[in-house]
C-alpha cells in the first residue's frame, strides 16, 4: 500500500549536530595551540567531563568503539574462548577474532534480547576466559547474574556498552559493572564525536595500561611495553564531544518523548510488539525496535519494504545474526538450533526512526503507516 506523503525522508537515526558557529571557537583554540592529538588539552578536559557526567571514575578515549573493544581484550590479557551474543553489530565478535580469540555464541533472553544468563554456564569450557555481553539497545544486561557466574568460574567480564551512554540501573551507572565497559561515539549513536569511543576502567592502574596500549604500547619516548595500536582520539573529536555534552540532556528528553509516542500509537496494533519500557531506570532511548509477529498483516520484510517505499528508512537491527556470517557460521555454537530465540527475533525485528530532531508529524506518519497495513 503506497500512501506517500509530503513528509521528508525519515532515517533510523540522524546525528545530533550543534550550530556550526558554536564549534568554531574550539577549532580556533586547536589551531592556536597547534596540539592536534596525543592527549591534548581538549582530550584531557573531555575525559574528565565524561567521567563526571557518566558517574565513572576512570575513562580512556578512543578513536572508535571497535578499537576500544580490541584494546579492552588486550588490557585484560584475554585468550582462548569468550562467551558472547550473536545478536549485536559485527564489531562485537570481530574484536575477538582480531585478538585470536574464539567466540562462543549463547542465545538471548526473549524479553530483553540481551545475553541469557541461564545459557552461559553450559557454554563454559576449560578454554573460556571471559564473557562479553552487550547492553542491547541500551537495555542493561542482568549484570548480577552474569557477575555471579564470572566469579564462580574465574572469568573476566567486558561489556560492549556501545548503546548504553548515560544508562543507569539501581546501582548507578551501568558502565561500572564488569571489569571493563566499552562505549561507542559513532555518528549514529545517542552521543557522538563524529567517530569515537571510550573504555571505562575501574582503577588508575588499569587506565594506565589502556592508555599505553592505545598509543602503540609506549610508556615514554624510548620504552614500549606491549604491541599496542593507534587508538588515540584527536583534539577535534574531543572538542566536538565537549560541545555535544552541553546538549545531551535535552537530546535524551526528546528521544524519550518519541519513545513514549511510539508506544502509545502502536499499543493496539495486532502483531506488533515493542520491547519493555525503561520504567524507573535512566535510559538512553538509543533505538526503538519493534517485533513483527506472525499475526501482523505483513511479514517483517514486507513491512520493512513498505516503510522504505514511503521514505521511512528503518533498519533491521540485528539481521542477519553475527553467527550467520561466513567467518562465524562454521562454529558449533553458531548453529541456529543453539540460538532459537536470537534466530527468531532477527527475522522479526525492525528498528524505527528515533532521533532528537524527529518531528511529531514524522513520528505519527510512521505510526499511521504501520497501523494502516
Amino acid at each position: 500500500m503506497k500512501v506517500r506523503s509530503e513528509i521528508p525522508p525519515v532515517y533510523v537515526t540522524q546525528p545530533l549536530l550543534p550550530p556550526l558557529e558554536e564549534f568554531v571557537p574550539y577549532l580556533e583554540k586547536i589551531w592556536a595551540n597547534k596540539w592536534l592529538t596525543n592527549g591534548g588539552p581538549f582530550h584531557q578536559q573531555f575525559e574528565q567531563a565524561l567521567c563526571d557526567y557518566l558517574g565513572v571514575k576512570y575513562l580512556s578515549l578512543f578513536t572508535n568503539g571497535t578499537l576500544g573493544l580490541v584494546t579492552a581484550l588486550q588490557t585484560l590479557r584475554i585468550t582462548g574462548e569468550v562467551i558472547t551474543t550473536p545478536y549485536s553489530f559485527v564489531a562485537t565478535a570481530h574484536s575477538l577474532l582480531w585478538n585470536g580469540i574464539k567466540p562462543v555464541f549463547v542465545d538471548v533472553d526473549p524479553l530483553t534480547l540481551n545475553l541469557d544468563p541461564h545459557k552461559i554456564e553450559a557454554a563454559i569450557t576449560p578454554q573460556t576466559t571471559a564473557i562479553m555481553p552487550v547492553h542491547c539497545y541500551g537495555h542493561p544486561c542482568d549484570v548480577g547474574s552474569i557477575q555471579k557466574i564470572a566469579d564462580n568460574y574465574g572469568l573476566k567480564v567486558i561489556y560492549d556498552a556501545a548503546h548504553a551512554f548515560g544508562v543507569q540501573d539501581k546501582a548507578g551507572s551501568v558502565l561500572n559493572h564488569g571489569d571493563l565497559s566499552v562505549l561507542s561515539f559513532h555518528a549514529t549513536k545517542v552521543f557522538n564525536t563524529f567517530e569515537g569511543g571510550a573504555i571505562v576502567c575501574p582503577d588508575e592502574k588499569t587506565k594506565l595500561r589502556v592508555d599505553h596500549l592505545k598509543n602503540f604500547g609506549f610508556v615514554d619516548e624510548v620504552t614500549v611495553v606491549a604491541p599496542g595500536i593507534n587508538g588515540k582520539m584527536s583534539e577535534i573529536n574531543a572538542a566536538f564531544g565537549l560541545l555535544q555534552l552541553k546538549g545531551i540532556g535535552a537530546a535524551l528528553q526528546k528521544r524519550k518523548a518519541i519513545d513514549t509516542r511510539y508506544r502509545s500509537g502502536l499499543s493496539g496494533v495486532k502483531g506488533i510488539d515493542c520491547l519493555s519500557a525503561a520504567g524507573e531506570r535512566v535510559a538512553s532511548y538509543a533505538y526503538f525496535p519493534i517485533l513483527v509477529r506472525n499475526d501482523y498483516t505483513l511479514s517483517r520484510d514486507g513491512l520493512f519494504q513498505e516503510l522504505q517505499d514511503n521514505g521511512i528508512f528503518a533498519r533491521r537491527y540485528f539481521y542477519p545474526l553475527i553467527s550467520e556470517f561466513s567467518m562465524y557460521r562454521g562454529l558449533a555454537s553458531a548453529s541456529a538450533a543453539n540460538l532459537p530465540v536470537a534466530t527468531k527475533v532477527a527475522r522479526e525485528v525492525i528498528c524505527l526512526p528515533i532521533y532528537p530532531n524527529m518531528t511529531v508529524e514524522q513520528c505519527d506518519f510512521v505510526i499511521d503507516l504501520i497501523m494502516k497495513q
